[in-house]
């Protein structure tokens, strides 16, 4: 799980823009397809994740199926690959 403060942190280091901030919550817009390739490519730089990761990074924001689909498309074109372990990782990264 990832805590409140961390993901904001993330959400903030990955350019998401901030709609509506106070001192209890921040409201951020959701990434269209190609923000959210990019937002992936960023976080599996760090290290290599499972789906459900990213998502504790992503949730509000994307689902779990979108999130997937990125992750597919990612594969298909070269990007990334799948672990053995099921975790995706960023091609040239291991």
């Amino acid at each position: 799980m990832v805590r409140a403060d961390e993901k904001s942190d993330v959400n903030r280091k990955l350019g998401l823009k901030v709609v509506y901030e106070d001192s209890d919550i921040v409201v951020f817009r959701a990434p269209n397809e190609d923000q959210l390739l990019e937002i992936l490519k960023n976080l599996l730089r760090e290290r290599p994740m499972t789906v459900k990761e990213l998502h504790g990074y992503l949730s509000g924001l994307a689902s779990e199926d979108k999130i997937r689909r990125a992750l597919i498309k990612l594969v298909n074109e070269g990007k990334a690959y799948v672990m053995n372990d099921g975790r995706f990782v960023i091609v040239g990264l291991e």
